[in-house]
């Protein structure tokens, strides 16, 4: 079946590079069209946080390429991984790049693409599930509820120098979006949230840390606004994570279907009861 629905589905051409999504990790959640790239591709060049085991769809004899960034950490410099990606399709190499999540959500892969234009390299782009939608679903947190939201901030807890970006303008985003999402934002989570309580979020605000979302490693932690710094030290969590504040956390205690699959009783009503919960 899988190999028929492949039939109708662009092919990858020699000298020319995919820049794909793998979603947030569970590799169910690749698409047809990223998974056939792995099956096609000559040459991988993947990301830190891709899970392993969307590795293991690469076809026989493929060559894997690591060009993982993580904060604090030695890691290739941007421009030398886009220059790669240049080099092995000029090479004629079938070249798929794949990135955790989405290519284009705090993905770099706009810089690559333009990287790809200025050398005429062809290219394609195969979007991938964010993290910050993909990875709270697996949480039972919907980043949308009608009786809770009507829009959402999808923003990153730093910049390229590793600090919290000076551009976010905190007063808008406290004031104007009920559901805020962050990407590398656990390492900052004093200085964020001590932002958006002087913004006017209350302390008392939900707030859910997923780490090592839709894997099997994967924990929650639910607090508040104005103890989250400590809870997170507290808890001995570690990145990567996607931090979520707003009611929809609340949910969780009636949309946990992970939970709920390992023997949690789900509640008819989350808006009842609230509280922490490390799961």
């Amino acid at each position: 079946m899988l190999n028929s629905a492949f039939l109708h589905l662009p092919a990858m051409e020699p000298g020319s590079v995919w820049l794909v999504g793998a979603g947030p990790g569970d590799p169910g959640l690749l698409t047809l069209l990223a998974a056939k790239g792995l099956a096609e591709a000559d040459v991988i060049v993947h990301d830190a946080l891709v899970n392993e085991d969307c590795l293991k769809l690469a076809r026989s004899g493929a060559e894997l390429v690591y060009a993982g960034k993580r904060g604090g950490k030695p890691s290739a410099k941007q421009r030398d991984i886009s220059l790669r990606l240049v080099e092995l399709a000029r090479a004629g190499k079938r070249v798929l790049r794949l990135k955790g999540g989405d290519p284009f959500v705090f993905g770099r892969g706009g810089e690559e693409a333009l990287m790809l234009v200025e050398h005429n390299i062809p290219f394609r782009i195969v979007p991938g599930i964010t993290a910050g939608i993909g990875g709270l679903a697996y949480a039972g947190i919907p980043v949308t509820h009608r009786d809770i939201n009507h829009a959402v901030t999808f923003l990153t807890g730093h910049d390229s120098s590793g600090i919290v970006p000076d551009r976010i303008d905190w007063d808008a985003i406290g004031r104007g979006s009920p559901v805020i999402v962050m990407y590398m934002a656990m390492k900052h989570i004093a200085e964020i949230s001590a932002n958006l309580i002087a913004a006017g979020r209350p302390p008392s605000e939900p707030v859910a840390f997923v780490c090592n979302a839709a894997t099997g490693r994967q924990q929650v932690l639910e607090t508040t606004l104005g103890e989250a710094s400590a809870a997170i030290a507290a808890s001995g969590l570690e990145p990567p994570a996607v931090v979520v504040v707003g009611e929809v956390v609340r949910l969780r205690a009636s949309l946990d279907w992970l939970g709920a699959l390992a023997g949690r009783r789900l509640q008819p009503d989350p808006f009842r009861r609230s509280g922490k919960v490390l799961a």
